[in-house]
């Protein structure tokens, strides 16, 4: 472009953001980028999720000669991005994508509007770039640049490693001399070095805006077997507003979308399994805000243009902070509300650290690490944004959080105490280890830990092993991630997050001063919900339960058993009668959403529990939890319909459990799970063949007597001699299903 083309582009830039977009003015360095742009320089744009990067590249394809080839991932994003261009002027021509979607016809059409200059902007995918007719096709054309959308692709290093973005380069070469611009919302600066060096563009000119979201709370609550009914209450708690729910598999955000729905929130799923033109229609009724939520896997948000989405909640925890910080940052695009709230525990850590077995161990070596800066954030009582805005190389002033009231750790901090000589102890550590090794390692020469590498390297010698045993490992990772936040030690990303000593740590040895420290929070391992059906849980009564009702729903179970001369735990088990005494049911639906209270088990004794709940309820004067019914649906793919359907047809148990590939005896904990919540299972069939008329009996009258449901105190009782363990489950199952439902 000439000096004289240039000029007059720079004084009419604003003119034409109006004019094609109709913004008075750009936002932080957007100007300046797409005058770079312009003047044929490589660029490097590193912006935050709703910080308008897709401007910079659009407003310079407007305003240039020729067409702009934009390479994106996903055919949902470019169906997006091209929508959203068009709907500013009246020539659908001048943008287009093309990709596998399309038939030979729309290729035909496409290639026809940009021969003819019409077309300013032309999305790819990489695999659509790299097809030999379409290379030599774009030869042929005037490119005015090539944009790289979501660039973090391009690194292993990224939380979207994508092959085919490293191969990029090569096929861009083939197009001629022209200027490249790359861009995307999370970059650390490991990742930003590694895209540079494979674009061939360490000359680009870079732009890095703050990764600060003011607007955005940040939140980690513990994940348990309650988190669906705390997600459907904090939806509640947001009538009307757009939010999105991530989850890590298909098959989880199917049920949840699925729960969600019967329980009055209108809600759609999205993710890769689903038809292309199922996807799209979900994805525009959501723009549309014909449904409320969206629930998907990450296979949803890139680069969709929805600045009101008010919440966004992550089920499962993210495989990286990268992940987690860009789909938090489709919330409050708009620079209003928006609430990210992420369920933890640490068993979705190490399903994810499961699904990396197979993979190339330098694929395992980087996972494993994006993995561990994801437990620490979600363990840290440190300010949550100070925390992200770090692992992006950013400082931040976390009093700014605490006047705010931004993130739940500035909201409810822990409390400190003085960790002065813990602080120099660590760091002395990691300087007697001679800065090679991780935390881990580190921490297991603190607390005096033989592991066979601490063996090895002789280590169990050094001065500082085991001057730290009195603390335990969580407690030495908290002051590991604190020193890293105050800059006293550094993580190696080179050489897979070795610890090195900063030189504010080394004179922190040197002179100790007066250092703060916070325990992090211990998120214990919470039972996995997955499961639709709670087997029998042992209870202490009543904890966090009413317990003037707990005992009146234990007093009218006894009157009921002994009408029904039965033992109370067939009626109703504890723990289902302590979740009453919570959520003061008060309808047959209400029952029936209790732990262990299916509906055949809920008509048969429910009446009288609803009808003392309902008194007790009026006569207290009692608020109850207008959000507690969360109604299920049922799995059709789960085991427990497969086993019900099977049974019914009289099938041998044993082919049951081979077919499903679960134990036999995984089989019958199943069994029971379903008749303690009040389904009919009938296996008399199978129980007649294998176990003796008197056998059976005796089982029988056994728990007829019993107060206890226990099979080991059965097994006791009647003499390991004479019975197995699976004639009395298999007994107790039917005795179960013939009296309690």
């Amino acid at each position: 472009m000439s000096e004289e083309k240039m000029l007059e582009v720079e004084t009419s830039l604003s003119e034409q953001l109006e004019k094609h977009f109709g913004f008075k003015g750009f936002k932080g360095e957007q100007e300046a980028i797409i005058n770079n742009v312009l003047s044929g320089r490589h660029t490097f744009v590193i912006m935050p999720t709703g910080g308008g990067k897709s401007l910079c590249y659009q407003l310079p394809a407007l305003i240039s000669e020729g067409t702009a080839i934009i390479i994106s991932p996903l055919i949902a994003l470019m169906k997006n991005q091209v929508d959203s261009i068009r709907s500013f002027g009246t020539d659908d021509g001048i943008a287009h994508f093309m990709n596998s979607s399309l038939s030979k016809t729309e290729i035909t059409k496409v290639k026809k509007d940009i021969t003819e200059g019409r077309t300013k902007m032309l999305y790819v995918a990489p695999e659509s770039l790299a097809k030999q007719d379409n290379a030599d096709f774009l030869r042929e054309v005037n490119i005015s640049f090539v944009a790289i959308d979501e660039a973090h692709c391009i690194s292993e290093w990224g939380h979207d490693f994508r092959p085919e973005y490293r191969r990029l380069r090569p096929i861009i070469d083939t197009l001629g001399n022209v200027p490249i611009i790359a861009l995307t919302a999370t970059a650390t600066e490991k990742v930003q070095q590694d895209i540079q060096k494979n674009l061939g563009m360490n000359d680009a000119v870079v732009f890095k805006s703050s990764f600060n979201r003011a607007n955005l709370y940040y939140e980690v609550r513990p994940k348990t077997k309650d988190v669906i009914k705390d997600i459907i209450r904090f939806i509640k708690q947001h009538p009307g507003k757009s939010g999105i729910v991530y989850c890590l598999s298909r098959k989880k955000v199917e049920e949840l979308a699925e729960t969600l729905v019967v329980n009055g929130i209108k809600a759609l799923p999205y993710h890769a399994g689903l038809d292309a033109p199922v996807r799209s229609s979900h994805q525009d009724k959501f723009l549309m805000e014909e449904v409320d939520v969206i629930v998907a896997t990450i296979a949803f948000g890139m680069g969709i243009d929805k600045p009101d989405v008010r919440f966004v909640v992550h089920h499962d925890i993210p495989k990286s902070l990268e992940s987690y910080y860009q789909e938090t940052g489709r919330a409050g695009r708009d620079g209003g509300e928006g609430r990210c709230i992420c369920y933890y525990s640490y068993d979705d850590i190490q399903k994810l650290e499961k699904f990396m077995k197979g993979k190339p161990i330098s694929e395992q070596e980087i996972g494993k690490q994006l993995l561990l800066e994801t437990v620490s954030y979600a363990e840290t009582s440190a300010c949550r944004r100070k925390f992200i805005l770090h692992y992006f190389g950013e400082q931040y002033d976390d009093e700014k959080c605490r006047e705010s009231k931004m993130c739940d750790n500035c909201v409810h901090p822990k409390e400190k105490f003085e960790g002065k000589d813990e602080m120099v102890l660590l760091l002395k550590a990691v300087e007697a280890v001679k800065e090679k090794f991780k935390a881990k390692h580190v921490v297991n020469v603190l607390t005096g830990s033989l592991t066979n590498a601490v063996k090895s390297y002789k280590h169990d010698t050094l001065d500082v092993f085991g001057k730290g045993d009195e603390r335990d490992e969580k407690f030495w990772n908290a002051v590991v991630r604190q020193a890293l936040l105050a800059k006293f030690l550094y993580k190696d990303i080179e050489n897979y997050g070795l610890l090195k000593l900063d030189k504010k740590g080394r004179e922190f040895i040197e002179k100790p001063y007066s250092f703060m420290l916070t325990k992090d929070h211990d998120y214990d391992k919470q039972q996995d919900d997955n499961e639709d059906i709670e087997g029998p849980q042992k209870s202490g009564g009543g904890g966090g339960a009413d317990e003037a009702l707990f005992k009146m729903l234990k007093d009218l179970r006894k009157k009921i058993a002994k009408q029904q001369n039965l033992p109370p735990y067939v009626i109703f088990q504890d723990p289902s009668l302590e979740e009453m005494a919570i959520n003061y049911p008060i309808k047959m639906d209400e029952l029936t959403q209790i732990t262990g209270v299916g509906h055949g088990k809920a008509l048969k004794f429910g009446k009288p529990f609803i009808d003392l709940i309902k008194e007790y309820v009026e006569e207290n004067e009692i608020e109850r939890p207008v959000d507690m019914v969360v109604k299920s649906v049922v799995n059709k793919s789960g085991l427990k319909v497969y086993i019900i359907q099977n049974v019914d047809r009289q099938r041998d148990l044993e082919d049951i459990a081979d077919s499903k590939g679960i134990d036999f005896y995984d089989l019958l904990i199943e069994m029971e799970r379903i008749v303690t919540s009040g389904t009919k299972l009938n296996i008399k069939y199978f129980i007649e063949e294998v176990i003796d008329e008197d056998k059976q009996d005796e089982i029988i009258e056994y728990f007829r007597e019993s107060e206890s449901p226990s099979v080991e105190a059965a097994l006791e009782e009647l003499g390991e001699d004479d019975y197995s363990e699976e004639e009395i489950r298999l007994v107790k199952i039917q005795f179960l299903s013939d009296f309690g439902n």
